[in-house]
């Protein structure tokens, strides 16, 4: 396991670097990909478009953003149907899966999956947009992993200078949780969010949760 961090994903990612497939790694043992993106906000979307259903196919090459399915949007849903899709095509192991929805064992493939923050908490992976040039760099020796912007319109960025563009543009328009969520699962997103997010929610530290609970109506009290 592998552990990328970048202008995407401040956080922190996690990606199965033995499932990337060999002959995309190179003699030092290191997956490099640079490609636009394609960014999708529901897993039945990205499909469409990796079977070319859509005006816009997914190609060869192409970076899927999976987002808006981490907690928050849908109580962090598997992605395995994308590694599946994707893993049938000839062409699929060319297309990393970049996402802050989740992935268990049976996926394959460069898939960077529970970014953080996720889009709905205000993470800068729901503020990237088709055609962004995403950067992908998964060491599987040392065990170190990049994700960054780094470039758009067809302009090269800094990861610094992509991390600021992020920063202030507006999140996706189409970044909404899923209409469907039920209210139990709303609890626990909100409640993990409370107690750190993503990757330090995991955290069972009743007294801070109640804090920050606290902290949150305060502030509404004096609005």
């Amino acid at each position: 396991m592998v552990f990328p961090t970048g202008n995407i994903a401040p956080e922190g990612a996690v990606v199965k670097a033995t499932a990337i497939d060999a002959s995309l790694v190179d003699e030092a043992e290191t997956y490099r990909h640079r490609g636009p993106a394609r960014v999708f906000t529901s897993e039945a979307a990205a499909i469409r478009a990796i079977k070319g259903q859509t005006e816009r196919p997914v190609r060869p090459g192409d970076v899927i953003v999976l987002i808006g399915v981490g907690p928050l949007g849908t109580g962090m849903e598997e992605t395995y149907q994308v590694t599946s899709a994707l893993k049938f095509i000839p062409w699929g192991k060319s297309v990393p899966v970049v996402t802050d929805g989740r992935f268990s064992g049976v996926s394959t493939g460069p898939c960077i999956g529970h970014i953080g923050p996720e889009a709905l908490a205000g993470g800068p992976i729901g503020r990237l947009r088709d055609g962004d040039l995403i950067e992908i760099v998964v060491d599987r020796r040392r065990l170190e992993g990049a994700v960054n912007l780094i470039g758009v319109d067809g302009k090269s960025l800094s990861p610094e200078e992509a991390a600021d563009l992020l920063a202030a543009r507006a999140r996706h328009p189409d970044l909404a949780a899923h209409p469907r969520l039920p209210d139990d699962t709303r609890l626990w997103a909100a409640l993990q969010k409370a107690s750190g997010g993503t990757w330090a929610g995991c955290i069972y530290d009743t007294e801070r949760i109640i804090q920050v609970l606290e902290a949150g109506l305060a502030a509404l009290d004096r609005t």
